[in-house]
């Protein structure tokens, strides 16, 4: 039989543990710099990367003053002119603007409407690889060209389209076709940049996708085996709907860099026979900015800039609006 202890022993020991209970001490809160000293080493890794936002992102910002002024190089900031809206109303009534915007606009959607979905089919299919190793090797095979500079791409695609002996003119002759100059016919320019676009960046969303997907719960999966449900349907009611939220925020993030076309790419892409289409609103900043003949013109430069960034400021908020009102996730 259980022992109990006399009625006076329990009163006793209930003494005592109130006693110890209130003589407890709370623990406290650690201060920020405890927290810190604790998590030095994570700190530390993230100097670099706040040494270089401060240095490259927001640093320049206080220089977008000069889109308000007649800047010259030898007066500085703070000796040019004030002209305030002037290089804005220059803008609007400049007449290369509207050729400008309609590349740049087309080009970003273009981009946007085939760089997106691609790397989200791609990376379901891999999903359903169940070979391991295939599927890791594939996944790095992606990824490759995402470390490879734009010139080296660029200089492929050149060896690849090329008309003297380029391996897709081989092709089309051997078929009875004649070879065509993609680098020199304007209508080829946009599919060639945005197959280069999507060659170079779709295995970095690849890899998160995968990480999303990883994190799916392997018993929804089992239970609609048990169900008899096949891959499509697993695709369809599973799989989507886990990485829904990964889904918007990439949308909302590709959305925010739609009028960020890659200045690189088509520098070493774009020539004067492809300017009707390859000529956008980064690369006549460019232009003006670094003019090799007569005085750069860098206020107009960032008068142009400014308002580019202004427009993905707003097409990120009402992307991001859009995104918290039909999948309940946002970036900001």
């Amino acid at each position: 039989m259980k022992q109990t202890a006399p009625p006076r022993e329990r009163l006793a020991n209930a003494a005592v543990s109130e006693a110890v209970g209130k003589s407890a001490p709370v623990p406290r809160k650690a201060t920020t710099w405890q927290r810190v000293k604790k998590n030095k080493v994570l700190f530390l890794m993230l100097v670099p990367g706040l040494i270089h936002l401060v240095l490259f992102k927001l640093g320049p910002v206080g220089a977008l003053v000069i889109a308000f002024q007649d800047f010259s190089t030898f007066l500085g900031i703070t000796g040019s002119e004030w002209v305030g809206l002037e290089n804005f109303r220059r803008f609007m009534e400049d007449p290369m603007i509207g050729r400008l915007i309609a590349n740049t606009v087309i080009l970003a959607v273009l981009v946007l409407f085939v760089s997106f979905p691609i790397p989200l089919v791609f990376a379901l299919m891999l999903n359903e690889v169940r070979l391991r190793w295939l599927r890791r090797s594939v996944q790095t095979i992606s990824f490759i060209p995402y470390f490879v500079s734009s010139a080296v791409l660029v200089s492929i695609m050149y060896t690849l389209f090329s008309p003297n002996g380029g391996v897709v003119n081989v092709v089309l002759e051997a078929f009875g076709r004649e070879s065509i100059s993609f680098f020199t016919e304007p209508a080829w320019f946009r599919p060639l940049y945005t197959f280069m676009h999507v060659w170079q960046n779709f295995g970095y969303s690849v890899i998160i996708y995968m990480a999303a997907m990883s994190a799916i719960d392997p018993t929804l999966y089992e239970a609609a085996d048990i169900d008899g449900a096949g891959r499509w349907r697993k695709i369809l009611n599973i799989t989507i709907p886990s990485i829904s939220t990964m889904i918007a925020v990439m949308l909302i993030l590709n959305v925010g860099q739609i009028l960020t076309i890659d200045l690189d790419r088509i520098l070493l892409m774009y020539n004067p026979a492809v300017y009707s289409t390859a000529d956008v609103i980064q690369t006549y900043v460019y232009r003006l900015a670094f003019a090799s003949e007569g005085f750069p013109d860098y206020s107009y430069a960032a008068a142009v800039g400014l308002i580019q960034g202004a427009i993905a400021f707003v097409l990120v908020l009402l992307t991001n609006k859009a995104s918290q009102k039909f999948t309940d996730s946002k970036v900001l």
